[in-house]
C-alpha cells in the first residue's frame, strides 16, 4: 500500500500530465484547415518564384512548412520549437516562411511554371514526412526549379537545438561549402567550449 506522501505525489504528477497539453493546444491556433498557425506565417499566392523573390528584395530566404492535420510532430514544432523566442526571433529576421498543407488543394504555381494543387506540388518536391521543412536561398532567387532554389531541407521534426543550427546553415552561408554534420559539430565544440551543452536548449 502506497504512503499518503507518495500518493500525493502520484495524484500531481498525472493532473499535471492531463492539464498541460490541454493548456499548450490553446497556445496555439489552429486553422479551418486542420494546421496549427503562428502570427508570423506570410500570406501568399503560392507562386514560388515570385515569393523567394520578395523574400530575396526583404533580405532574406524563403521558407516553406510542409504539414497535416493531425500530425503529432507538427503540434510539437508549434507547441515546443516555436514557442522559443531565439527561434521565432530568427525566423522572423532572416525568413518569409509560408505554410503548405501535404494534402492541400489551393492553386500554386511552381518555380518552373508548374500550375499545380498543393499535394501534387509537395509530391513533386518529394516530401513524405511531416513536419518539412524547405529553405530557398535568397541568392538563388531567379532560378528556374525547386531543386535549383533549395538550399537545405529539414524532414520530419527536429529539436530546438538542431532546428536552430539548421536556420543557422543556411543565414551563415555554410551550405555553399560545408556539410551540415560538420557545421553541427563545430557549434557543438564551440558550445562544449563555453562550458555549455546543447540540452539547455
Amino acid at each position: 500500500m502506497l504512503n499518503p506522501l507518495k500518493s500525493a505525489l502520484i495524484l500531481l504528477a498525472t493532473l499535471a500530465a492531463l492539464t498541460l497539453p490541454a493548456f499548450a493546444e490553446e497556445e496555439v491556433p489552429v486553422g479551418d484547415d486542420g494546421l496549427h498557425k503562428q502570427p508570423w506565417f506570410a500570406d501568399s499566392f503560392l507562386e514560388f518564384g515570385d515569393d523567394l523573390a520578395d523574400a530575396a528584395a526583404e533580405g532574406k530566404h524563403l521558407l516553406v512548412l510542409i504539414e497535416q492535420a493531425g500530425c503529432p510532430y507538427c503540434r510539437e514544432l508549434h507547441r515546443v520549437n516555436f514557442q522559443r523566442a531565439e527561434i521565432t526571433d530568427f525566423l522572423q529576421e532572416h525568413f518569409v516562411v509560408i505554410q503548405l498543407d501535404l494534402f492541400g488543394s489551393r492553386g500554386t504555381v511552381d518555380f518552373d511554371g508548374d500550375e499545380l494543387e498543393e499535394r501534387d506540388l509537395v509530391f513533386k518536391w518529394g516530401a513524405q514526412f511531416t513536419p518539412t521543412t524547405i529553405i530557398f536561398a535568397a541568392e538563388k532567387a531567379g532560378a528556374d526549379s525547386y531543386r535549383a532554389a533549395e538550399a537545405f531541407r529539414l524532414p520530419g521534426y527536429l529539436k530546438p537545438f538542431h532546428y536552430m543550427t539548421s536556420l543557422e546553415y543556411v543565414v551563415s552561408g555554410a551550405y555553399k561549402d560545408q556539410a551540415f554534420q560538420r557545421f553541427l559539430g563545430d557549434k557543438v565544440r564551440d558550445l562544449g567550449e563555453q562550458g555549455i551543452t546543447p540540452d539547455v536548449w
